[in-house]
């Protein structure tokens, strides 16, 4: 009797959690047939519709978040409504570099790196390096490389360093290219930046050497002096006749003769090893002058020179001096007219190679 009445309530028992099961199924699948009626309405969607219903008939394309995505996808702009200021290849190197005399080297920092931050570094990194090094940084906003220094702020994604190969006191060393190149490693890894370009050690140095031969070939300086023939000269009068001529005296102890765009065409120094100073003229004298151009730097060797040469014959006579070569022989015409010769000879010679007398890049090699 009990187990008939043990079976009869289990059998009751699953007969009730059917239909619970049976019931849910109805009223659910009731309510996605209301859901669906509600949702069939001849009004038009214009969320699903383009801008220009007009233009096309076909239906909008509609994007779904998915399970993956917890935000709704965005449509991404066509590639003309990007940001052009994202700069999506590498720049090249800046108007002021030179690849012919400068070794050139890019680094690009995946976050941007405060312009402060690399100047401290590089300054560690590349401390002994005989010759000058110049720094850049790239400003993606208004496209162009701005040069670097100590003072200067930001924070760029590039950044270019250029070492000259070549000046007055020769090519690079091999320590050179390595302490630069090594360097630039060094600086590259301490923000996770990555080089675009790493020159070749053997290439740099041999075109350096190259480089630095054929500046040989035309580095001339031409000078002439004017010497006293009796009492020594005064500093103030010297003075004033340098003044009197434009001069105007630098740091280096030598009256400057400049062109209009401040670039040196002669310079007149102290024959004797004292140099020029302004605090010092009243009370100095000596016993001759030398008026120098210094060939490759200037871009019209001819003029300078014969500027040069007025200003020499009209203080030694101003002076009661003579004009005369480095070995005191009287500088006359035919003296005159060879050394024109030579001035273009040798910066004829510079054209041909694109270099040009008294360019920028003239400037820089032949610097001291």
């Amino acid at each position: 009797m009990d187990n008939e009445l043990q079976i009869g309530l289990a059998a009751l028992g699953v007969a009730s959690v059917a239909g619970i099961v049976a019931y849910n199924k109805w009223q659910e699948r009731k309510h996605r047939r209301q859901a669906e009626q509600a949702f069939k309405s001849d009004h038009r969607d214009v969320l699903l519709e383009p801008a220009d219903s007009g233009a096309d008939d076909r239906p909008a394309e509609r994007i779904e978040p998915s399970l993956g995505d917890p935000e709704p996808a965005v449509r991404r702009a066509p590639a003309a409504a990007q940001d052009p200021g994202v700069r999506k290849v590498t720049p090249g190197v800046p108007d002021a570099v030179d690849p012919r005399i400068d070794c050139v080297i890019r680094i690009e920092a995946i976050e941007p790196l405060d312009a402060p931050r690399l100047w401290a570094v590089q300054s560690e990194q590349l401390d002994g390096i005989a010759k000058p090094v110049r720094w850049f940084a790239f400003d993606d906003a208004a496209n162009l490389w701005r040069p670097l220094n100590a003072h200067s702020a930001g924070a760029y994604h590039w950044f270019c360093a250029a070492m000259q190969t070549v000046d007055r006191r020769g090519p690079i060393s091999e320590n050179d290219f390595l302490r630069f190149s090594g360097g630039m490693q060094h600086v590259a890894d301490q923000f996770l930046a990555v080089p675009a370009d790493l020159p070749a050690r053997g290439e740099a140095l041999r075109n350096a050497a190259e480089l630095d031969k054929f500046c040989a070939s035309v580095d001339v300086q031409i000078g002439i002096n004017v010497v006293s023939t009796g009492q020594p000269f005064v500093g103030t009068k010297v003075r004033a006749l340098a003044e009197s001529h434009g001069m105007v005296l630098g740091p280096d102890g030598s009256f400057h003769a400049r062109d209009e765009e401040g670039n040196t065409l002669f310079t007149l120094s102290n024959m004797e090893p004292a140099l020029f100073a302004a605090e010092e003229m009243r009370d100095m004298s000596t016993s001759g002058l030398t008026l120098v151009i210094d060939v490759p730097r200037v871009p019209n060797g001819v003029f300078a020179f014969e500027r040069m040469m007025r200003q020499a014959m009209q203080m030694a006579d101003a002076l009661q001096g003579t004009v005369v070569d480095d070995n005191r022989a009287p500088f006359g015409s035919e003296a005159a007219a060879m050394i024109r010769g030579q001035i273009q000879q040798f910066q004829m010679q510079m054209a041909s190679g694109d270099l040009p007398a008294g360019g920028s890049v003239a400037q820089r090699l032949f610097s001291a």
